[in-house]
């Protein structure tokens, strides 16, 4: 089956086009606040792919979910988008409103469960989220401003200062002010995860752009990095969804 895999985030949209399973083309735009319109830009593209199935992740509006939906119905096949559910293939969500859960944050725990599996899940995204299972129980977690959304807070008046490539390279204390903004936020958020990892020791994972990054200053929790971990929810949501609905035709 041919499947196309939306992930509509705050500021970028990603897509993944999937032949059995396997993924043969993959991109990632910017959309400037406004999905909807690049969607457009896309659309014509995909009717060629001769595509079966949408499997969709979104945490826009419900305004901009309906003009994606709108749009997508040009395909002419089933568009699934994803929600949080109080229980969902066997997983429980540990928030005390289900509704309140990032869908991303939902999909990452979601590739993962397993019974007796815990994990600490650490998006490294636009906010740096962290969440905690303990098998098919989500516990809830943790949302902080990235690297850049703390740097971009401290730095936004000061003139006048170039920010170098390696910024966040190392921990060493800074003797220049660059550094020691860089350097300090850095220190900061590592801190908040092996506290955390402290608390509750499980297996970590690290998925996002910066992945990599955070997983050589925590080399040794012996950290997962996962490249497509949101995918790997989203699809699993979606062939759960596929099989409910097959059981209710069959039951009917």
């Amino acid at each position: 089956m041919k499947q196309l895999w939306l992930d509509v985030g705050n500021t970028r949209l990603k897509y993944w086009i999937t032949d059995s399973d396997q993924i043969i083309e993959h991109a990632a735009e910017l959309h400037l606040q406004s999905p909807a319109d690049l969607l457009l830009g896309l659309i014509q593209h995909f009717k060629t792919q001769k595509l079966q199935q949408v499997g969709i992740s979104s945490v826009q509006d419900q305004v901009n979910n309906l003009r994606i939906q709108t749009i997508l119905s040009q395909l002419g096949i089933p568009v699934i988008f994803a929600r949080v559910h109080e229980e969902y293939a066997g997983l429980r969500c540990g928030y005390d409103h289900p509704e309140q859960l990032g869908i991303d944050r939902w999909l990452q725990v979601l590739a993962l469960a397993e019974p007796d599996q815990h994990f600490c899940i650490i998006g490294c995204g636009t906010a740096l989220t962290i969440d905690l299972n303990k098998g098919l129980q989500h516990l809830g977690g943790y949302i902080l401003p990235n690297l850049y959304l703390q740097r971009d807070a401290l730095i936004q008046n000061t003139k006048g200062i170039k920010i170098p490539d390696s910024a966040f390279d190392n921990l060493e204390p800074g003797t220049n002010t660059v550094d020691a903004v860089h350097h300090g936020i850095l220190l900061g958020l590592l801190s908040a995860i092996e506290h955390i990892l402290k608390q509750s020791p499980r297996q970590l994972v690290l998925t996002g752009g910066d992945a990599p990054l955070f997983a050589k200053f925590l080399h040794k929790y012996q950290p997962r990095v996962e490249e497509d971990l949101l995918l790997k929810g989203l699809q699993r949501y979606v062939a759960y969804d596929s099989l409910s609905k097959g059981r209710n035709t069959s039951q009917s």
